[in-house]
């Protein structure tokens, strides 16, 4: 299908249903009886109840199965600063994948403002509603500041632009080294972009902030972002990551870091690389393109330069790296058991599942289908136990 036929069915989707989502009903109000019991006078015992106990507004309304999923507008897909009122249909349509692939009910809220501290005191002031907090497309590095400034609220808060992008990366490059036959630890990784993807990737595949001896850092990783290879005196964000990293101390920009890599990792922008920058990596080279909608090399052009295996973002090839194989099964797992945080304990177990669904991992599948049944429920069940 040509883009512009699929823009236009999309655009045609959505306004015949003026939107994806609506409020249903799960109680009838047809009799007066029903009447008293949704509403008044009934609902006053509800009412009476939690205000004894507030955690029985878990049990007794939707708060205990409800995920906000809250945006500022400031980094949507590929699409960039596009404002609240813009990112509405992707907000809309994350809540909708909750609900399809999680069971989940969940809610999309814009808010209109990108001042830090204005969101987090509203999402504080949010918590009473929901069970958990779904941060999605809010720029660098400013969500990393408002994640961490919401991991006390008494709900579980996760910005899924980093936690799932590097959760599902680690699944695919765990099944990945399986196959061209060399351990992660043994390997040398390039990440090209530096914004909450990238940073959250570096973050996991170097262990930090893991518990000693919870995993097994990569051999090296360089980052790369539009000025070139990062140091020590960038953001707070890429300093951590420049501190721990480039253990040959290289300069320069993304062909100087591919030099001898094994592994590239891009969340940047397409069409930056070709076949020769392949070329200059070992021998079997694993290559994860996934910028959106245009990777930064196209699988065709990447396998001319040498690539064993090729990953992207997108469903028209194979090895999609996918967000949604896991934050319906993350969130309803802490959903579950009424976790207050998304540890980097249930980040590791949910990569460690998705990576074994694939046993037998090859060259064109190293990471599970979005539509296999049943992933959700896999990867809550682990992140329950490692609550």
């Amino acid at each position: 299908m040509q883009a512009n036929d699929l823009d236009k069915q999309a655009i045609d989707l959505h306004k015949k249903y003026q939107g994806k989502l609506e409020t249903t009903a799960k109680v009838g109000v047809t009799n007066r009886k029903e009447l008293s019991l949704a509403y008044t006078p009934g609902v006053a015992a509800v009412c009476k109840e939690i205000q004894y106990d507030k955690h029985l507004e878990n049990e007794l309304t939707l708060k205990g199965r409800t995920i906000a999923v809250v945006t500022d507008g400031s980094a949507v897909l590929g699409l960039g600063n596009i404002g609240p009122e813009a990112a509405m249909p992707v907000m809309e349509g994350k809540a909708l994948l909750f609900k399809t692939f999680g069971g989940i009910d969940a809610f999309p809220i814009c808010l209109a403002t990108q001042e830090t501290q204005k969101i987090i005191e509203i999402v504080k002031n949010l918590a009473p509603t929901f069970a958990g907090i779904n941060l999605e497309d809010i720029s660098a590095p400013r969500c990393f500041e408002i994640e961490e400034s919401l991991q006390d609220i008494g709900i579980p808060v996760m910005h899924d632009d980093q936690a799932g992008a590097a959760i599902v990366t680690l699944a695919g490059l765990l099944n990945a080294a399986k196959v061209v036959g060399k351990p992660l630890k043994e390997m040398k990784v390039v990440i090209s972009g530096a914004g909450a993807a990238g940073i959250a990737i570096a973050r996991m595949v170097l262990c930090l902030s893991f518990e000693q001896g919870m995993c097994t850092p990569v051999k090296d990783l360089i980052m790369v972002d539009s000025q070139g290879i990062i140091l020590e005196n960038s953001n707070k964000y890429k300093a951590e990551i420049a501190k721990h990293s480039n253990k040959e101390k290289i300069t320069g920009g993304l062909r100087e870091a591919l030099k001898g890599a094994d592994v590239f990792i891009g969340v940047s922008k397409g069409n930056i690389l070709t076949a020769d920058a392949i070329a200059l990596m070992n021998k079997n080279p694993i290559v994860f393109a996934m910028a959106n909608p245009v990777p930064e090399i196209m699988p065709e052009e990447a396998k001319k330069g040498g690539a064993a295996i090729v990953a992207t973002g997108r469903s028209d090839y194979p090895n999609q790296i996918n967000n949604l194989l896991a934050f319906p099964g993350i969130f309803k797992g802490v959903v579950g058991v009424g976790a207050e945080k998304i540890t980097n304990r249930m980040k590791l177990a949910a990569a460690l599942k998705l990576a074994s669904l694939v046993p037998n991992p090859t060259f064109d599948k190293i990471i599970p289908s979005v539509f296999e049944k049943g992933l959700a429920e896999e990867v809550a069940r682990v992140v329950a136990e490692a609550v």
